[in-house]
């Protein structure tokens, strides 16, 4: 498959456009109803070694990110948090230690997306391949089961870098979910079909039925198929764009 037209991943060090797409999945994550309040957080890096980040400013509604508002931070500064534009202190923690132990995540969506998040109260939070989209994630999926409470201290987010590993998602038992990504737009999509994967498991838990799961081998090659339509990943999140175009347009200011 190749490329559509406007679709093709933007280079890594063009902060301008970097900064449109981060405020488009604020903005977008606000529209699916993924945020909470004023919390969660955003965020995408700048530099070659990923260290300089962008991310959502304390304490904004997603719905109304704008991509001149989003501030420009370096994960080794230690005076980050003194300043009067500081983020929100579990933002600094969890996206501060990504970007400084975690090379392949130049994107990192965090949110607590209500399927997601209730998964992620189970016993057993894990993902079974029971259709095209729980199969996605099969043996793609990192649980990181040692909850520490809300991640405002630096070894929290520390530890929670570590339990990324290679995987590009991540199920945080009692938390929520992250994503990370090469790119914001596939970012977004490993988290809109997560939360997707998440409400089936859900409603399927719900039925009190059994569940029928495929076999690891129809599983792996369901999850393989998946990155054959790479390219509807950045088409989906160039379509969604279009979307906040007509219905809540700004964010590109």
């Amino acid at each position: 498959m190749n490329n559509p037209v406007n679709v093709i991943p933007l280079d890594r060090g063009d902060e301008s456009q970097l900064r449109v797409d981060l405020a488009a999945a604020l903005r977008l994550a606000a529209h699916f109803e993924w945020h909470e309040g004023v919390a969660n957080h955003f965020s995408a890096a700048v530099s070659a070694d990923g260290k300089k980040f962008l991310i959502n400013p304390r304490w904004k509604h997603f719905s109304r990110a704008r991509a001149s508002q989003l501030l420009l931070v370096d994960a080794d500064d230690s005076e980050t948090m003194n300043r009067p534009d500081a983020p929100d202190p579990s933002a600094w923690s969890i996206h501060s230690a990504i970007h400084r132990r975690v090379p392949h995540a130049r994107v990192a969506l965090h949110l607590h997306p209500p399927y997601a998040t209730t998964l992620a109260t189970l016993k057993d939070p894990s993902i079974k391949p029971l259709d095209q989209v729980t199969a996605r994630f099969f043996n793609r999926l990192a649980i990181d089961m040692e909850f520490g409470g809300i991640a405002s201290e630096e070894a929290e987010g520390e530890r929670i870098a570590a339990s990324i590993g290679n995987h590009s998602s991540v199920m945080m038992a009692n938390h929520g979910v992250t994503t990370v990504a090469p790119t914001v737009a596939e970012a977004f999509d490993a988290m809109y079909h997560l939360e997707r994967a998440a409400r089936t498991m859900v409603l399927a838990y719900s039925t009190g039925q059994p569940l029928n799961v495929m076999s690891d081998e129809m599983a792996e090659s369901v999850a393989r198929e998946w990155d054959t339509y790479k390219d509807a990943e950045f088409s989906h999140f160039e379509e969604m764009k279009q979307v906040l175009d007509e219905e809540n347009p700004g964010y590109a200011d």
